[in-house]
């Protein structure tokens, strides 16, 4: 393979396709050369297209392809099934976000990395999850006994701006602070 062939060479070669004539022998030597170097051409796009885009899985079905026009439309139909799986997928994601719920007996870090997985397997299938719209979802659903901190972050801080991981180490020091509030008087006592 002398050229390495453009991807907009590629393109056009595997979307207009060619058609063998029935009868080769019977063209022109002109039209013999143009057919052959149109032949050679998509050999090259089928190359590429096979040597760049797929993975194992994918070869094996346009391993039998003789045109780069076939191995794309095999490619093609095979990815409508996918594009069927993800917009189920990314249903199913939606609802396990919407329902996400802190568990009583659940640390603040681990409802958050809960809910961060659910977060970025949508955003791998190309959901657009704010920040905001997480920040404002962990605020939400954390158990009751974080309300009066839930108010206080809400009433001092700027939730647009807030990212996920601020608002976790805000509710964890927060934590932290009472925690020690419980232990002193628990000292106190134990000292008299």
């Amino acid at each position: 393979m002398k050229a390495i062939l453009g991807s907009q060479d590629v393109w056009d070669i595997i979307d207009k396709g060619f058609t063998k004539p029935v009868n080769e022998e019977t063209l022109p030597s002109n039209e013999k050369e143009v057919l052959l170097k149109t032949i050679k051409k998509d050999q090259q796009a089928l190359l590429t297209l096979i040597h760049h885009c797929l993975d194992d899985g994918m070869f094996e079905k346009v391993a039998d392809a003789t045109t780069s026009k076939e191995a794309w439309e095999i490619l093609q139909n095979s990815l409508q099934g996918f594009d069927k799986v993800k917009k189920i997928n990314l249903q199913t994601l939606r609802d396990d976000f919407e329902v996400l719920k802190m568990k009583e007996s659940e640390s603040i870090s681990d409802f958050c990395s809960r809910l961060m997985a659910v977060v970025n397997q949508l955003r791998r299938y190309g959901e657009e999850v704010d920040d905001v719209c997480v920040v404002e979802k962990i605020l939400r659903f954390l158990t009751p006994k974080f309300d009066y901190l839930v108010c206080a972050i809400e009433d001092s801080k700027d939730l647009d701006s807030m990212t996920v991981e601020h608002l976790e180490g805000s509710l964890l020091a927060h934590k932290e602070k009472m925690k020690k509030r419980k232990e002193e008087p628990l000292k106190q006592l134990l000292k008299t």
